[in-house]
């Protein structure tokens, strides 16, 4: 299938995949600050067309399709919503940051591979400046059944002091270690099915590390089903997965699960990711199959 960057103006680029628009990338969000603007990936579709994304839900309105984020840095929330604050729980704080796009860079531009550099720059509630970051979104592997989003980030911390980053579970809540790379499922994709390297499967990969993760749905209206494949760069050191399946769908590739990431002022996070998104509902040997044969 070809690939092509169908619409961009100054608000989202649009990818497609022959007649199918694969996906709309939003970089400049119009939502409330309490909902932490910053870019987002939605509508994500299968090449059949099929939506593998939602769009702020009402239980959790900061949760937008796919988006690169981080819900602790140095007291800052860039998640959005509510803050978890140890020994009181979640609260409303003024520390909901932005992170705002800067420029693109287009290196591919089809038909067999899409390639674009994004610049960012994150922003406290107070406007300080904390951070820069350089992305990478790599489209390419569009064939009969599926394609493939590689995503590459580094974030540099501009600031004149340390940056501490985690998550809620670095803060005390146990089992909460989400920041990062988040995906959102659609509704009917609750109580979806869970499979990951080493055999694990279901709730039991929360807090795991492994290699790769998959998230297998089923979609209402149409008697399809949709398999999400993540897939952890073996330079990601601190990676252990966050994923849900009740009450609703997610998956997060955290690195900052259980111990905080401190950047000195100059240094960089480097995080690079892969999802693969499919038709129909892929079983562990199929998972497995693809990722022997296209390995990092």
């Amino acid at each position: 299938m070809n690939l092509a960057v169908t619409r961009l103006d100054e608000k989202e680029l649009v990818v497609g995949a022959s007649d199918v628009e694969i996906f709309h990338y939003v970089y400049r969000p119009s939502m409330p600050p309490f909902e932490g603007p910053k870019p987002y990936l939605h509508p994500v579709r299968t090449l059949a067309g099929d939506v593998v994304t939602v769009y702020r839900p009402h239980d959790h309105r900061w949760h937008k399709g796919i988006q690169m984020t981080a819900s602790e840095v140095s007291g800052q929330n860039f998640w959005g919503g509510v803050t978890y604050v140890r020994d009181e729980g979640y609260v409303v704080l003024p520390n909901v940051g932005t992170m705002r796009h800067e420029s693109f860079t287009f290196t591919d531009q089809g038909p067999e591979q899409i390639r674009f550099e994004e610049r960012l720059s994150w922003h406290t509630q107070a406007e300080e400046h904390r951070a820069d970051e350089t992305r990478e979104f790599t489209v390419r592997d569009a064939d009969d059944e599926a394609w493939t989003l590689e995503f590459a980030t580094e974030l540099t911390n501009v600031h004149a002091e340390p940056l501490v980053l985690g998550s809620p579970t670095t803060q005390g809540r146990e089992m909460a270690g989400y920041t990062g790379l988040f995906w959102r499922g659609p509704r009917s994709f609750t109580d979806g099915e869970i499979l990951a390297a080493d055999g694990l499967s279901g709730p039991e990969v929360m807090g795991r590390p492994a290699r790769w993760l998959a998230y297998v749905g089923q979609h209402d209206e149409v008697d399809r089903s949709s398999t999400l494949l993540f897939l952890d760069h073996p330079d990601n050191k601190t990676t252990h997965w966050f994923v849900r399946n009740t009450p609703f769908a997610a998956v997060n590739p955290s690195f900052a699960f259980f111990d905080t990431v401190e950047l000195a002022p100059g240094d960089a996070l480097r995080l690079r990711y892969r999802v693969v998104i499919a038709d129909g509902a892929w079983d562990r040997e199929r998972l497995e199959s693809y990722v022997e044969e296209k390995p990092w």
